[in-house]
């Protein structure tokens, strides 16, 4: 019964850990560019756009469809990033408190 009550502990200390590490999700930042950085994207831990920067020489009419190829590329490449390093600070926040076992998921706990 007492290593089910440590376990039970255990459990509770992982979830508030991942709460807060969720929280402080929108506190990472990531950059990525599209065109040879005629798109810049800022976005945060919790894949949202934050910041969109277009070079000036994209905004006449004929390069309309460019242009949204360029913000749709450059957002995507963010949200990637911007998954990586929210999966890095989850796992730093709950290092030790958890076994490492392969294909354990946790980022969706909270």
């Amino acid at each position: 019964m007492l290593d089910m009550m440590k376990m039970m502990g255990k459990v509770k200390e992982v979830q508030e850990k991942m709460k807060t590490a969720q929280e402080e999700l929108k506190h990472i930042e990531v950059e990525a560019e599209a065109g040879a950085g005629m798109v810049k994207v800022k976005l945060n831990g919790k894949k949202e756009l934050i910041e969109l920067k277009i070079d000036d020489s994209l905004y006449s009419e004929e390069d309309k469809d460019l242009m949204k190829d360029l913000i749709i590329g450059a957002v995507n490449k963010g949200i990637e990033e911007a998954e990586v390093k929210a999966r890095e600070h989850l796992q730093k926040s709950t290092q030790g408190l958890i076994p490492n076992i392969p294909g354990l998921d946790l980022s969706g706990m909270a």
